[in-house]
C-alpha cells in the first residue's frame, strides 16, 4: 500500500478520467493508451496526456517489456493500493484544501458506482439475487478502535481484491465495493 503525502500526486488523482485509468490499470493490469481509450470512450491522445500526468506523479509507469516494438507504450500501476489523510496535509493549506476536494470528488465517485447500480433493469439486478447488499451499523469506538475496525475491512477487501480467481469457467463480474466508517450521529 502506498501513503501519499504529497499533495501534487494528490491533485494528479483529482481528476475524473484520471481516477478510471487507475482503477482500470489496478482491474486488468497493464494496458496501452489504444486499449485504455477503448474502454473510457475517450481519444487517444487525451488519455496518453492523462496517462503522462499520472507517470509524473509516480502513480503509474511504463512496462516496456511488454511492448511489441519501440513505439507501443504500456502502462502499469506503481501500487496497487493508494491511501492518504488529510490529517497529513493540516500544516499546507494549499495540500489540505487538495487532499479536502479530492475526498469529496471520491465520496461522489463511489456514490457514482452504486447509483448506476441501483439504476440497471429490473432484468440485471434479478441476475444478482444473493450478492449485492448494502450494510450499515452504529459502534462506539476510540479512534485507535476506529483504525483498528477499518484495518480489519481492508484486510478482508484485500483479500478479495488480490485472490488468484479460480479457472473454473463461471463467469465472473467485476463488482464495486466500499466501505466508511465516521463519527456521527444518529
Amino acid at each position: 500500500m502506498s501513503q501519499i503525502t504529497d499533495s501534487r500526486v494528490l491533485a494528479a488523482m483529482a481528476h475524473p478520467l484520471r481516477r478510471r485509468l487507475l482503477d482500470l490499470l489496478k482491474l486488468n493490469g497493464p494496458r496501452t493508451a489504444s486499449v485504455l481509450a477503448q474502454h473510457t470512450g475517450e481519444a487517444v491522445g487525451n488519455v496518453s496526456h492523462h496517462l503522462r500526468a499520472l507517470a509524473a506523479a509516480g502513480l503509474i509507469e511504463e512496462a516496456p517489456e511488454l511492448a511489441k516494438d519501440r513505439r507501443e507504450r504500456w502502462w502499469r500501476r506503481t501500487s496497487q493500493s493508494l491511501c492518504w489523510s488529510s490529517a497529513d496535509f493540516a500544516e499546507d493549506a494549499a495540500g489540505e484544501a487538495i487532499a479536502r476536494a479530492l475526498e469529496s470528488l471520491n465520496l461522489e465517485r463511489q456514490i457514482g458506482h452504486v447509483r448506476r447500480w441501483a439504476d440497471q433493469p429490473q432484468s440485471e439486478q434479478e441476475r444478482w439475487q444473493r450478492g449485492p447488499f448494502s450494510t450499515e451499523t452504529w459502534i462506539q469506538a476510540t479512534d485507535d478502535e476506529l483504525a483498528e475496525f477499518a484495518a480489519e475491512l481492508v484486510a478482508v477487501m484485500n483479500k478479495w481484491a488480490e485472490r488468484d480467481v479460480p479457472d473454473d469457467g463461471q463467469e465472473r463480474a467485476t463488482v464495486f465495493a466500499f466501505a466508511r466508517g465516521v463519527p456521527g450521529r444518529p
